[in-house]
């Protein structure tokens, strides 16, 4: 059976988890765990993914971050395949490396984020590994050091952490430390799954009943937030997909889309995998790819493949594509019935 896809809300904030196949560890050596953060912070440039916070275990991992345009796939696909066939290269083992899919829970960053820094950084204390905060101040595995000024991760977005206990680094440091240590002996983080607080908007009973056709399309069904949190992104998911769910029902599909789009831009079919730099060969890849993975839904190994370009090139293909529909008041829609009136 297909995977089905994961709520993607542009701008929102994901605690993001995944463990070792049958709980074993999946961090042994520095080396292991200097690859994740590496394959970690490359795919987080590639994405423009922002990391708030993070934490490597022995078994498993924590990361707190705050999506845009791309959705958390587009990272975390390419940083645990990678890190996957290159652990198993190390350790001259095969099969899968983790356990199922990562989770993600969709997080209300105004009432949880500070909360989620302090649980996510506090990890290594809550499991007896570290004894206080001095220890957790000189520990290269989490984001924590970083914030304090130690071992900083080029892609940890430590400013924006730090500005919210204050505009002075030095008191933002303090406040945070304080901050941090005061959950060292609270029970935290059991309410961090994201499924009980589904309750207050009425049970997932409700939920799935607002959420009609585009149920099936939500791989993984954890919020964590208050009802009108929940109903605000749920609202925001069920635009994007009633668009999508219209274009399968006329049975429109990626053929179609590059056909609409090849005779909008006036180019022949066999011309998308020509290089250059023609004003309506960039314009068709463009909204290929705009409309293909943001609209559609389609798979970006399948885009890349139809328009032979790399996955990065994707990337930025997708924001030109969407600047120039914003900037014309362009639709996909409008594209499809300008190739029916010219087939009349």
């Amino acid at each position: 059976m297909p995977r089905s896809g994961r709520l993607h809300i542009e701008g929102g904030y994901y605690h993001v988890m995944g463990r070792g196949l049958e709980r074993r560890n999946i961090f042994k050596q520095m080396q292991d765990k200097n690859d994740f953060l590496t394959r970690l912070g490359n795919g987080l440039k590639r994405t423009d993914i922002q990391c708030l916070a993070w934490a490597i275990m022995s078994n498993h991992y924590h990361l707190l971050l705050c999506v845009g345009e791309q959705p958390l796939s587009a990272l975390m696909s390419s940083v645990l395949g990678g890190y996957g066939r290159s652990y198993n290269r190390r350790h001259t083992r095969s099969g899968y490396v983790f356990q199922n899919r990562f989770t993600s829970i969709l997080c209300d960053a105004e009432s949880y984020l500070l909360e989620l820094v302090r649980y996510i950084h506090l990890n290594p204390v809550k499991a007896g590994m570290l004894k206080s905060i001095a220890e957790l101040d000189g520990y290269r595995w989490t984001g924590h050091a970083g914030i304090m000024g130690r071992y900083r991760q080029h892609w940890h977005n430590c400013d924006s952490i730090l500005a919210l206990f204050g505009g002075r680094m030095s008191d933002a440091r303090n406040l945070y430390c304080r901050f941090v240590e005061e959950g060292m002996h609270t029970k935290e983080g059991s309410d961090f799954s994201g499924g009980g607080l589904i309750r207050s908007y009425g049970g997932w009973e409700n939920v799935i009943n607002t959420r009609k056709e585009h149920v099936s399309r939500i791989g993984d069904e954890r919020i964590l937030g208050d009802s009108d949190f929940v109903c605000r992104v749920l609202s925001e998911d069920k635009l994007k997909l009633t668009k999508q769910a219209a274009l399968q029902e006329q049975e429109f599909d990626f053929e179609d889309l590059v056909a609409c789009v090849c005779s909008y831009c006036d180019i022949k079919q066999s011309e998308l995998t020509r290089k250059g730099r023609a004003n309506s060969l960039s314009l068709a890849k463009a909204l290929i790819c705009y409309w293909g993975s943001d609209i559609m839904g389609i798979s970006t190994t399948q885009i890349a493949n139809k328009l032979q370009i790399s996955q990065p090139s994707i990337s930025k293909s997708v924001r030109r594509g969407k600047a120039h529909c914003q900037e014309n008041e362009l639709s996909i829609e409008d594209v499809m019935l300008g190739m029916k009136n010219d087939m009349r």
